[in-house]
């Protein structure tokens, strides 16, 4: 091959390297085109999504705003008279409670009486071995005798005391009823065995039925002695028994939710046949005349942690405070400020939908 092809030859590849780096350089700026496109398109995406999501978001703000001024109410703190009832549940006891029990040691030598049977106070229910303390009560008073034969006015006096502890002793092997009562239960037979102190029958007297009743504090304002409690029995369906307020204690105490509570007694004279010891009642103490209280609506008091109950208060300037209080839950939509507002204060709060409670509150009324 001559110099000259050689040289052609050269000149050919140098061409068509510079034509395959001209196609390589359309490409790289073919794809450097595509890829700008890309990002321009997927910028143009997400704006477009964030305009619509924010867009979106201001609208339900907007929307939720709207909602909230719309099912915002206010409701003025207004006094107005009501009837009250103080609610009311336990159980009865017998009037009064004996556990009979020996005093003394020993056998048990007689039971005069049976489940059921009725006693009168005094009256003998059963005996145990009294003959060591009849021996020791004799020879006792047999040193009585010869103390009055020597004529020893001290020894005489000491001898006395002796023959009265003597006579306890000999009296702790009988057992007595101690009121007017019927037997409840017997747990003692003849010659049984018994130490001091075991008891061995019960005896109540159901003249009478009482009952004590946890009574919160709040509601001890209504409460006074010779009240009447109108309760019911599930045991006597249909049945409405009256009890009297007897008893009033002077101290109250807490409950383990740091509620004050206090503990009145509660009397059921002549009670039926029927109702017996044991048995448990729902009840209402209604208190005689009308109640003045202030009063608002159960919507706008929030509770929270703590039982600690607040509002949203409205002042003069227009702005809204949060405001402890204290109430007590009456029913009906209804609230009784104990403290934390005054008459003529507005509370704000959200009404429930349909709900109209706002508007009848600042108009007032009574039941």
């Amino acid at each position: 091959m001559s110099d000259q092809e050689k040289k052609e030859l050269t000149e050919s590849e140098i061409q068509e390297k510079k034509l395959r780096d001209a196609a390589k350089a359309r490409k790289r700026q073919k794809r450097i085109k595509t890829l700008i496109t890309w990002l321009i398109i997927l910028v143009l995406l997400s704006s477009i999504l964030y305009y619509y999501f924010v867009t979106q978001k201001k609208h339900q703000a907007q929307i939720e705003e709207l909602q909230n001024r719309q099912n915002k109410v206010e409701a003025r703190v207004e006094r107005s008279v009501y009837t009250t009832e103080v609610d009311l549940s336990g159980y009865v006891d017998p009037f009064d409670k004996q556990e009979s029990r020996f005093r003394s040691t020993g056998a048990v030598t007689g039971v005069y009486v049976v489940e059921g049977q009725s006693v009168k106070e005094g009256d003998l229910l059963a005996t145990i071995d009294n003959t060591n303390q009849l021996q020791v009560l004799q020879n006792i008073e047999n040193q009585i005798e010869q103390a009055k034969l020597s004529g020893s006015i001290k020894q005489l006096e000491l001898l006395e005391l002796q023959k009265k502890n003597a006579e306890n002793n000999l009296d702790y092997t009988n057992l007595y009823a101690n009121f007017d009562g019927v037997v409840a239960s017997v747990d003692v037979n003849t010659n049984d065995y018994f130490e001091a102190g075991s008891s061995v029958m019960t005896l109540i007297d159901r003249s009478k039925l009482v009952a004590t009743v946890e009574i919160d504090e709040i509601d001890m304002q209504y409460v006074k002695i010779g009240q009447i409690a109108k309760l019911t029995f599930d045991s006597l369906p249909g049945q409405e028994i009256e009890a009297t307020v007897s008893y009033i204690p002077m101290l109250g105490r807490y409950t383990n939710s740091g509620i004050g509570v206090v503990d009145v007694e509660l009397t059921i004279d002549n009670p039926p046949e029927t109702l017996i010891p044991g048995y448990t009642f729902e009840g209402v103490i209604e208190v005689q005349g009308e109640v003045s209280m202030l009063l608002v609506p159960s919507a706008a008091v929030t509770t929270g942690r703590g039982g600690v109950s607040t509002v949203q208060v409205k002042g003069a300037d227009g702005f809204e405070k949060q405001t402890e209080v204290k109430v007590k839950y009456l029913g009906e939509g209804l609230c009784q400020v104990i403290s934390g507002l005054n008459e003529g204060d507005i509370v704000v709060y959200q009404q429930s939908s349909g709900g109209l409670f706002g508007g009848m509150m600042m108009g007032g009324g009574q039941r």
